[in-house]
């Protein structure tokens, strides 16, 4: 029918790769966190379980596909020119926008954002098709599927409120009957656990989730709903006496299978709810392309800005062999991108059960007033319960001390456990209801809620804690107005130029995602001067001392530029040179904590304790001459703002 147009499609398909790297990037630390933060297999392991997980989930995405189509607005208002305007927009919109997150290391929400996009940009484009005829906005209600789409937001806001509570219920039940020392009571009621968790993931992900497969026929589907109850008692049953009878003769541990399946569970519900976030749009402007053409066939007179596209509200299967090419793009994602595993430190690190080297995240007027009203709260309680209920709880709380030499774990198998089968029955209900979930929303919180029950926030790292969870659902809320307000300029700027933005917005996108993924330099991890454990006395003392000079050289460095900057007035210079300095001792403290924290657990040079006084005293004097060079450079700063 138009010639540009078809080749904007296939534009859009091939953008809906580059999405599928941007998105998964983001989205691994949905599924991964909990297994490698609990270190319950190896690392290979764990990846292959989750690319099997995602390449299954695939084929179970079919009917979430209709949220692109006509889940936001009504395509039978719209032309085929409107659609494949809005499609453009939303699509270089979301990668622009995930690609900004995933640099910064900052987990969002790929659902909020599609669907933000594309409202916006079908509100926006409904008010100028109103606009142009009518001279007004009056009936832009009637453009959007208001149902649909409020149902989506408050679903997804919702899903924060229930993670959260059920997370932290959940986990502080489990906690009080397993405590930290599980393996007693495992030894018992290991199986029975063992066997509701996997369960659990069979019912909701295969029974529930077999209505959206590409590939279930009706007549299958109504036999599992026929003999659902029977399937599921013979599930458990089997389970749990297999596994029980494994753990009282061979000390099997089952947890790590209920782990390695939570992993694959919630890969899967991962791909069968947030495959649309990806590629339901190009998708949808695909299958736009062959009504169109269909149109054409039957009537050559239509245009597409005559051809109005009611034909998407219809159901419609998509082809398996487009999801599973899908699929294979995102297993390719998890297994090469350095991107995926920066965000999943990030999960990892706000719910660890140990502070780490340097918290992620600095304090916050409103985490600290959290902190102090929980405080305070917690005292009422204290007060009101009877001291033997306190002293039980308490037991049943308390965390074994670390032998020497032991480096702690983010967290038990036991809360990784709750984190992956809670979230992925919550992702794979939602999906059974065709509701797009927020699988970041319910992961995140589900960890952060297990976390809290867990006594993870205690009084040294609350603070840190609730200050980043506060930035990363700062971060949903900024990505739904940045993504509205962005789509809906883009499509405007469509509107009003047509192809020349479209050609020019295209080929700006493509050059910056190349540049942002394979020729960037990424943040550097510096492994020269990372004091792990396991190295001979020489091999340390050669990194102190490394690190020292190489330090020391860069604060004379910094130093000697601020001071020519200054003289010569230059205060864009001075700006970088400031930033240069606090990045310094943002790593000199952070080398100074990491190796603290070394000799604490008992590692280090054997039992040479002046050398590491020594060098923890010469660490801190190396950090104390950074920040005398931070707050010089600082003074130098200000004194050319105010132009003195």
């Amino acid at each position: 029918m138009d010639t540009f147009l078809t080749c904007t499609m296939v534009f859009l398909m091939l953008l809906a790769s580059f999405n599928l790297f941007v998105g998964v990037s983001n989205d691994a630390v949905n599924f991964l966190s909990s297994a490698l933060g609990s270190k319950s297999a190896r690392y290979n392991i764990v990846m292959g379980v989750a690319a099997a997980g995602v390449l299954l989930g695939c084929t179970f995405s079919s009917g979430m596909m209709e949220i692109a189509r006509s889940g936001i607005f009504n395509p039978q208002l719209f032309t085929y020119w409107d659609v494949m305007l809005i499609f453009f927009a939303v699509m270089l919109t979301d990668v622009l926008l995930l690609d900004t997150f995933n640099s910064l290391g900052l987990p969002t929400s790929t659902t909020v954002s599609i669907v933000f996009e594309l409202l916006g940009a079908s509100v926006v484009s409904a008010a100028y098709k109103l606009w142009v005829s009518t001279g007004t906005i009056i009936g832009l209600g009637a453009y959007i599927n208001n149902e649909k789409a409020l149902s989506i937001i408050i679903g997804i806001l919702a899903s924060v409120v229930i993670a959260f509570t059920f997370g932290t219920i959940i986990q502080w039940l489990m906690r009080y009957l397993f405590t930290f020392r599980y393996q007693k009571v495992y030894r018992y009621v290991g199986g029975i656990y063992s066997g509701l968790c996997l369960t659990a993931i069979f019912y909701f992900l295969i029974v529930k989730g077999a209505k959206g497969a590409s590939f279930m026929t009706p007549a299958l589907i109504a036999w599992l709903d026929a003999n659902t109850e029977t399937l599921m008692w013979s599930f458990f049953l089997t389970i749990t006496v297999v596994f029980q009878i494994l753990i009282w003769f061979w000390n099997f541990n089952a947890l790590r299978i209920v782990i390695l399946a939570g992993t694959f569970a919630l890969a899967f519900a991962f791909a069968g709810n947030d495959l649309v976030n990806f590629v339901g749009v190009p998708l949808a402007a695909m299958q736009s392309a062959g009504i169109a053409a269909s149109a054409e066939a039957a009537n050559p007179a239509l245009t597409p800005t005559t051809l109005y596209m009611g034909a998407l509200k219809e159901s419609v299967v998509t082809p398996t062999i487009w999801l599973i090419i899908s699929g294979l793009i995102m297993v390719c994602t998890l297994w090469f991108s350095p991107k995926a595993q920066r965000v999943v430190q990030t999960a990892i690190n706000l719910s660890a059960s140990e502070r780490s080297e340097k918290e992620q995240f600095g304090s916050t007027v409103g985490a600290r007033v959290l902190v102090r009203s929980g405080l305070g709260v917690n005292r009422i309680i204290n007060q009101i319960l009877p001291r033997s209920v306190l002293d039980n709880i308490d037991r049943h709380f308390e965390k074994p001390r670390l032998k020497k030499g032991e480096v702690p774990l983010p967290f038990d198998q036991v809360r990784a456990s709750v984190n992956l089968v809670l979230a992925s029955i919550l992702i794979a209900t939602a999906t059974s209801m065709k509701l797009p979930l927020s699988t970041t929303y319910v992961t995140f919180m589900v960890a952060m809620g297990s976390s809290l029950a867990d006594g993870a926030w205690d009084r040294e790292t609350a603070v840190y804690r609730i200050s980043g969870v506060m930035a990363v659902i700062s971060g949903w809320f900024l990505t739904a107005f940045t993504a509205f307000i962005a789509a809906g300029i883009a499509v405007l700027l469509c509107i009003w130029f047509g192809p020349i933005f479209m050609v020019i917005g295209g080929v700006c996108v493509v050059a910056l995602l190349v540049r942002s993924n394979f020729f960037s330099k990424d943040k550097k991890v510096e492994a020269m001067e990372g004091f792990e454990a396991g190295l001979s006395k020489e091999e340390l003392r050669k990194r102190f001392n490394a690190a020292i000079d190489r330090n020391l050289k860069q604060t004379i460095d910094i130093f000697s530029n601020t001071t020519m900057n200054f003289l010569s007035e230059d205060y864009s210079a001075v700006k970088k040179d400031k930033l240069e300095a606090q990045e310094l001792l943002d790593h000199i403290s952070l080398l100074r904590s990491q190796y603290y924290l070394m000799i604490s657990h008992g590692q280090g040079a054997g039992k040479d304790y002046d050398a590491r006084n020594y060098y923890y005293r010469t660490f801190s004097n190396v950090k104390d001459v950074a920040q005398d060079l931070r707050n010089t450079v600082n003074q130098m700063e200000q004194h050319l703002a105010n132009s003195h």
